[in-house]
């Protein structure tokens, strides 16, 4: 049985509460009262007392369900009822000094590891460890670890799409539930797609995952054709079912696609070949949106769909990559032009557009006013507090826009920062047709110092896209 100074030791330990600079605060303790804090020794003999077992009450043989892998761990009942829900019910009504339980080959691994936490409040993290920690977490109620990974994999997610582990960690998500987990993974996904499609890790993509980033609008990659062959690899290699093979096919914009590009799937693509009735509608609406007048062609068919709505594509004619040096200091500014809009119709036409980035922007409402009832000799303006300056990017066009009839323009831009070596998209900013400010651009971001997680060696990574959408063909919804 356990002594009593062992649960001194343990309610001493388990009253103390961990700070932000590293010490520990005993519960209750003044404000502003000197702290003696003997932290590590403590955590230090509660590891000693789990590796060599002393004064251990119970007994954890851990199996897998086939009996192949056992460990023994030899623990203490206190520990583990007062930091464990699940364990404390199940040894409030064991009927020996053992207590079995049987785990999965992966959990069973990291089961030692997972004990550790409990006893010392830390443990040391791989990739491939995570979701079996995470699994165990949930089983046994251990709120704050489950939490705590969960984190860890949202921040760690540049790391693990390098060595394959992204799309492991989504269709974990959705087994386990999690559904803050399952959202970042799959925006993560979307927003790297282009990578995601060379990786190892897309033949393994589920059809579940499949289908959800081919209906997406926020996919970033080099263009549809990109998308349709990375498609077709996935398609060749796993071999689903006739309704998933349609489903996915029928979610690829063809009409994004440029007609001779068509016209060579059509004749050598061998899953278009065979699932052409599956999409010919498609196709056929897709050639016609090429050589029509778009305005024209909206007058006959009932073209409201995603077919016209462009995705995130890198290539020039949608946009410009842009590196800003030394952002915090003057405005920067940029020129390209892309084409007036994704048909055939269109595509001789180009839109000339300037960009300016201002580190210091202040809105219209904060700029320097005058006094009224002063000369313009004697005026002084009222200057602003400059924490009310912000981070602006303003994308304006050099064209008239009457030769934009018909055709609005969703502006785009997105910050990429280098992680794992290599530059992974950190966020998406959406503007409109107008020339107004964006309010969200890089808020919260400290471009003042070097490590923030927007800057690349000191440099602002983006890439502006020009988004036309007919209006006659397309109702965006809000």
């Amino acid at each position: 049985m356990m002594t009593g100074a062992l649960y001194l030791l343990l309610a001493v330990w388990l009253h103390i509460r961990p700070l932000s600079g590293g010490l520990l605060k005993l519960e209750g303790e003044l404000e502003g009262s000197n702290v003696i804090s003997h932290s590590q020794g403590l955590v230090g003999r509660l590891e000693t007392l789990l590796l060599h077992g002393n004064s251990s009450d119970v007994s954890l043989r851990v199996e897998t369900v086939d009996g192949d892998e056992v460990k023994l761990i030899q623990a203490h009942t206190l520990v583990l009822s007062l930091q464990s829900s699940t364990f404390s019910r199940m040894l409030q009504t064991r009927n020996s000094s053992t207590l079995v339980l049987q785990e999965s080959s992966d959990c069973v691994a990291v089961f030692e590891k997972f004990i550790r936490y409990l006893y010392c409040g830390e443990l040391s993290l791989r990739l491939d460890q995570v979701t079996a920690l995470h699994k165990l977490a949930i089983k046994y109620g251990v709120s704050d670890l489950q939490q705590g990974l969960t984190e860890y994999m949202s921040r760690n997610l540049a790391g693990a799409s390098a060595s394959g582990h992204v799309v492991g960690w989504y269709e974990y998500a959705v087994v386990a539930g999690d559904e803050g987990l399952k959202t970042t993974c799959l925006q993560f996904l979307s927003w790297n797609l282009s990578f995601v499609l060379r990786s190892t890790q897309w033949p393994s993509v589920s059809a579940e995952l499949l289908l959800a980033l081919l209906r997406r609008s926020d996919l970033v990659l080099q263009s549809e054709l990109e998308l349709f062959e990375g498609l077709e690899a996935w398609l060749i290699q796993n071999d689903p079912d006739s309704l998933t093979v349609e489903n996915a096919l029928r979610a690829v914009r063809y009409a994004m696609i440029p007609p001779q590009e068509l016209f060579r799937l059509q004749r050598y693509s061998p899953i278009l070949r065979r699932y052409h009735e599956s999409v010919r509608d498609l196709l056929y609406l897709s050639f016609q949106f090429h050589s029509a007048s778009p305005m024209q062609l909206a007058k006959f068919f009932d073209v409201n769909c995603s077919l016209f709505v462009p995705r995130n594509y890198l290539v020039a004619s949608w946009g410009t990559s842009w590196v800003v040096n030394n952002p915090v200091r003057d405005d920067r500014s940029t020129s390209f032009q892309t084409q007036l809009g994704p048909s055939g119709h269109d595509e001789g036409k180009r839109v000339t557009w300037n960009a300016l980035f201002s580190p210091r922007w202040l809105p219209v409402s904060l700029r320097p006013m005058y006094n009224e009832q002063s000369t313009m000799h004697q005026s002084q303006p009222v200057q602003p507090p400059m924490s009310a300056a912000r981070p602006r990017i303003i994308i304006t066009p050099t064209t008239s826009s009457a030769e934009f009839a018909g055709v609005s323009f969703q502006k785009t831009v997105i910050v990429s920062t280098r992680q794992q070596g290599q530059l992974v998209v950190q966020n998406i900013y959406n503007f409109h047709q107008s020339t107004e400010e964006a309010g969200d651009f890089l808020a919260g971001a400290d471009l003042q110092q070097r490590s923030s997680e927007y800057l690349t060696e000191g440099s602002l990574y983006l890439h502006v896209i020009i988004k036309p959408l007919y209006q006659t063909l397309i109702a965006i919804k809000k």
